[in-house]
């Protein structure tokens, strides 16, 4: 009965390890996905005379005088990623509620790790772009594409501590959560009052229903699409109310640990009394167990289970094959030393590991926070190198900051594929040469391999 119990237990609270997999994975995806984007946008034969052009085809969705008329591209970037901003939003809720951020001891070292990796980015390409057209610009080279950052740490295997995976992973939730307040307070279109109304009033009915105690996802999901809909018509970025939604979906699980040992009891003594447990189908009995795990887990949880492989595995290396198919010329990379260039590379090659470098050290300088078990100074600086692949973050940022289709992108996302190899490749260099278990550096509180804090 014990390891049936733990059998059921384990889908509830979904381990890091799964999450670590699937993000690995998806990473692997989204980089094929990318390159196949480049080569279909740079060779002129077969179906890739009809690329990339194909992202401006319209598409009408809508009932008689009701309808949204957008190209492929906006309901790529402004709908099926506000799917994604879903899943960010129910992760950094999970997070602060029983995760890596749930208390400021275990959370204050990949904080102070985010938010110097989002402020001395900004500050380098702010000035290099001090009084140019591209100034605007500051937010893209703050975001880490934590699933590019975690497919190269699966490469690398036992060789990286599971405590550095954490600390990247939180730091990387932490970064997301920066990023949606950067779309939110300074890459806002013109303000719609009567939409932007509507969408709160639809947000207080989605904490209504919550406070009241209602667990349907049936009730949630299509207001969901109303403040989508609120949203988009607002002038605010669409997919801000995939994080507005998250925030009102219930994450605790309606039981108490007794309640949940009890019901999982009962089920047991159910199929061992009527179902004549020796003679069961091992699938009946796992059927029956996924049924229950289902019945007593938390709307949240059952709707990241749901959407993060469809997230992870479809929207994002479909968002990253529409949004990299761009026709290099010469031209584009000799304009990489351009103040746009220049200061993405900078911020993210550069501006990312010393950002999270110094606060990190800061933090603990100050007794905040120590490193992880097994975890060293040169693993810190290591995770700090790959969190500069932007990627997919840094190519939405550009999109708001510059515009589609407007001068500067081009060069913006060569310099955010050009940067992302470099930390990437950088990065595994680091860790790979980085020996395991290796002792506490001058740098590091004696105490520090004693005391874990992600």
């Amino acid at each position: 009965m014990a390891v049936a119990i733990s059998n059921l237990m384990r889908p509830l609270v979904r381990p890091f390890t799964e999450f670590f997999r699937r993000e690995a994975a998806g990473g692997i995806v989204l980089l094929l996905s990318s390159v196949l984007a480049l080569v279909l946008a740079n060779f002129n034969w077969g179906v890739a005379r009809y690329f990339p052009a194909i992202w401006e085809e319209h598409l009408r969705i809508g009932i008689n005088n009701f309808a949204l008329n957008k190209s492929l591209l906006h309901w790529i970037n402004d709908g099926l990623m506000t799917i994604f901003f879903l899943i960010v939003g129910l992760e950094i809720k999970r997070e602060v509620l029983e995760g890596e951020l749930a208390s400021l001891r275990k959370a204050a070292l990949p904080i102070a790790g985010a938010l110097g990796g989002m402020a001395v980015p900004a500050l380098l390409f702010t000035l290099i772009n001090q009084g140019q057209p591209t100034a605007s610009g500051w937010g893209i080279p703050m975001a880490t594409d934590i699933a590019f950052a975690l497919a190269v740490l699966q490469l690398l295997g036992p060789r990286v501590p599971l405590p550095l995976k954490i600390f990247l992973t939180a730091l990387a939730i932490v970064d997301d959560l920066g990023a949606v307040l950067v779309i939110a307070g300074f890459y806002t279109q013109d303000l719609h009052f009567t939409y932007l109304f509507m969408a709160f009033g639809t947000w207080a009915i989605l904490w209504i229903i919550n406070l009241l105690g209602v667990r349907s996802l049936w009730l949630y999901l299509p207001l969901g699409v109303l403040l989508w809909y609120f949203t988009l018509q607002s002038g605010v970025h669409a997919t801000l109310a995939g994080v507005l939604l998250a925030v009102t979906i219930p994450f605790r699980i309606g039981h108490t640990r007794p309640e949940l040992l009890h019901l999982v009891e009962h089920r047991l003594a159910f199929l061992q009394e009527e179902a004549h447990f020796d003679d069961t189908d091992p699938r009946t009995i796992s059927e029956e167990l996924e049924a229950l795990a289902e019945s007593i887990s938390s709307p949240a949880q059952r709707l990241e289970q749901r959407l993060h492989g469809f997230v992870a595995f479809g929207i994002i290396p479909l968002f990253a094959f529409a949004n990299t198919s761009l026709v290099i010329e010469p031209a584009v990379f000799g304009q990489l030393l351009s103040p746009l260039g220049l200061g993405v590379l900078a911020g993210l090659v550069i501006g990312k590991p010393l950002g999270i470098g110094l606060l990190a050290w800061v933090t603990i300088k100050l007794g905040w926070a120590t490193l992880p078990l097994g975890v060293t100074w040169r693993h810190l600086w290591g995770a700090g190198v790959l969190a500069g692949i932007g990627f997919t973050m840094s190519i939405f940022i550009t999109l708001l900051a510059l515009g589609e289709r407007s001068e500067g992108e081009a060069v913006a996302k060569t310099a955010i594929l050009v940067a992302s190899l470099l930390a990437g490749g950088m990065g595994y260099i680091l860790l790979r040469t980085t020996p395991s278990g290796a002792e506490p550096t001058a740098l590091q509180p004696a105490d520090s391999a004693s005391h874990p804090t992600v």
